[in-house]
């Protein structure tokens, strides 16, 4: 699985033209799963996300977590994190992992991080049209790739 997590100070997706789904500070979750990824992984990748420590403490050092803060997080399920552009100018998605694994790869993330310290957890819709509009705090932008947790 792939996860982008980017420190906000706010964020919303519209999903669908509907009305946004909102959060205050904390953390946008773009997530991608392969097609090779298991489900075994989806909880702890969920805990990772919710602990990094990419928050300042009193002192301006990223000590803190949006877990520890009760902050809140905004997940997209994003299979273009599985975009290959080694040949030719249009991305190939083949490796992008394909329903029903990747819808419930992406629902035990999100329970996973329902679990965690975070005071919400809001999300788009799996395979929905979808703006996502955020203040990129910092900016911080961190990436996961759990196979690198192969190695």
């Amino acid at each position: 699985m792939r996860a982008v997590i980017q420190r906000v100070s706010g964020a919303s997706v519209t999903v669908n033209g509907g009305a946004p789904r909102t959060i205050g500070r904390g953390l946008v979750i773009l997530l991608g799963v392969k097609d090779t990824d298991t489900l075994a992984i989806c909880e702890k990748l969920a805990q990772k996300c919710a602990g990094l420590r990419i928050f300042d403490d009193a002192d301006g050092k990223l000590n803190l977590s949006a877990e520890e803060l009760g902050l809140e997080a905004l997940v997209v399920s994003n299979f273009t994190l599985y975009g290959d552009t080694k040949k030719g100018k249009r991305p190939s998605f083949i490796a992008a992992a394909k329903p029903p694994l990747a819808v419930d790869a992406y629902e035990l993330f999100v329970a996973g991080l329902r679990k965690t310290g975070l005071s919400g957890v809001q999300t788009g819709e799996f395979g929905a049209e979808m703006q996502v509009t955020l203040t990129n705090d910092g900016p911080i932008t961190i990436v996961i790739d759990t196979d690198e947790w192969k190695k």
